[in-house]
């Protein structure tokens, strides 16, 4: 009985060893992940995002309600991707949430 673990990809969920035989081909030796790297665009500053200027997605809104809810704070709902991502960063700085 082989058992075979699985792979969560953030943007669809789980997968299965398809998913993780395309990622072990498309690994880059050179990548490190949580360092800051101006190539990564999600390092950029949200200022400066192509889609910043769109509605918060889903998941910002959802962890941005209850970050907002936790500071005891009253945030608006029609904040922009930009706008979400810098509220949430300042609200987990004031929880400390996100740090490490």
């Amino acid at each position: 009985m082989a058992i075979t673990a699985a792979i969560v990809n953030p943007a669809r969920g789980l997968a299965g060893p398809a998913y993780a035989s395309r990622m072990s081909d498309t690994h880059d030796s050179e990548e490190t992940l949580g360092a800051e790297d101006p190539q990564n665009p999600a390092a950029k500053d949200p200022s400066d995002w192509v889609t910043g200027d769109e509605p918060m997605t889903a998941p910002q809104r959802s962890y941005l309600d209850t970050l907002a809810r936790e500071a005891g704070e009253q945030l608006p709902g029609d904040l922009n991707k930009a706008q979400a991502s810098e509220q949430i960063e300042r609200l987990q700085q004031k929880s400390g949430r996100g740090t490490s």
